[in-house]
């Protein structure tokens, strides 16, 4: 039985209708300072804590994060829509920054003021698959705001994630 292979653009739009957080990752080191806008984040364990992250080897910046080593996770608030267009874009990366207040926890990687949640990470391993390199990230560090409203990617939009307190 002969199995047809799933269309590219078929399997764009299945994706489209999973539902992830909006991630800026960033970093900064021996081959300066870069940041690209994410949804392919995830939890890998909490033993110790990793989370994986994936990059395509085409763009710009993974020479970058390949040669710097660390990374900061920083998963974004409601109200930074623009920012996630900002570095998901041509802008250049000084303006990227810019845009933006950063602090520094461990590594050194740009973490984002105002983030619901910053993952500082130092990258223990990685594997390559097919166009993208999916990097296993060792969280170092923990920053963020607990009050802060989430902001999600679903249906090729961004939709705001209210935060409901517990009753």
């Amino acid at each position: 039985m002969t199995i047809p292979p799933i269309e590219q653009q078929q399997f764009r739009n299945a994706m489209s209708r999973l539902g992830a957080a909006v991630n800026i990752i960033t970093t900064d080191g021996p081959a300066g300072r870069a940041g690209f806008t994410a949804s392919a984040v995830c939890s890998v364990t909490d033993t110790p804590p990793t989370l994986l992250v994936c990059l395509n080897r085409s763009a710009s910046v993974w020479p970058v994060f390949q040669q710097n080593d660390v990374l900061c996770v920083n998963t974004l608030a409601s109200d930074h829509e623009t920012l996630s267009g900002l570095f998901g874009g041509k802008t250049p990366m000084e303006d990227r920054f810019r845009a933006a207040q950063w602090s520094v926890l461990t590594t050194g990687s740009p973490v984002l003021a105002g983030a619901v949640v910053s993952f500082d990470c130092k990258i223990t391993h990685s594997v390559a698959v097919g166009t993208h390199e999916i990097l296993f990230c060792e969280v170092l560090a923990l920053a963020g705001d607990p009050l802060t409203h989430g902001l999600v990617w679903f249906d090729r939009r961004y939709h705001p994630l209210i935060r409901q307190d517990a009753c």
